[in-house]
């Protein structure tokens, strides 16, 4: 299981009651709430490898996952998707997306078919969950903020060998400042990726 990748992980955590959990919890059919987060685990991995490829975002990073992240979280998936607000996934995802969170939330309703508050919510259940399997990882194998860096560029490549397509679409995505013509090519790519699956 460990040559998976984190998304793999997670989602394999998730199979069966956790998604089942996750869609009733966000008002969504299971197999869109699926297909939505089979777009943003890659998201938020692109965008942690983007954080921490500059020292004082891996170094910010590498101190939040020892403090707060111990992977604890994934061993009672059921107590955490009950009550997921405890987990604080708004602060997680202001610190991992910061002022692009509105436009990736907006990119995302689009290209998925969920709404905006749809999305919101599955943001916030996703990112501790990227969190806690991070800070499993940190611990098992003794990663360093440079390390860690590492770690996290290895995974964001191996979502670009799995997704060519979708990884670019998603780096563009969080490249992307402000509403504009890239965030729509996005929103049509994502949009083409989930419609196939």
């Amino acid at each position: 299981m460990s040559s998976n990748t984190l998304v793999q992980q997670i989602l394999g955590q998730l199979a069966g009651d956790g998604l089942s959990n996750i869609s009733r919890r966000i008002g969504a059919d299971e197999k869109a709430t699926g297909s939505a987060l089979s777009t943003v685990l890659p998201l938020l991995i692109t965008a942690l490898a983007k954080n921490s490829s500059e020292p004082a975002g891996a170094s910010s990073l590498h101190k939040a996952l020892q403090k707060d992240h111990d992977g604890s979280i994934l061993e009672d998936l059921g107590g955490f998707l009950s009550n997921p607000q405890a987990a604080n996934g708004t602060g997680i995802l202001g610190h991992i997306l910061g002022g692009r969170q509105q436009t990736v939330t907006r990119s995302l309703s689009k290209g998925t078919g969920l709404d905006g508050e749809q999305v919101a919510q599955l943001l916030q259940i996703a990112a501790p969950l990227v969190m806690g399997l991070l800070g499993r990882q940190l611990q098992k194998k003794g990663l360093d903020s440079d390390t860690l860096t590492t770690f996290l560029g290895g995974q964001q490549k191996k979502e670009q060998k799995a997704d060519p397509g979708l990884a670019g679409a998603l780096g563009t995505l969080l490249d992307a400042d402000k509403d504009g013509s890239a965030v729509d090519d996005v929103v049509d790519i994502v949009g083409k990726m989930l419609s196939r699956r």
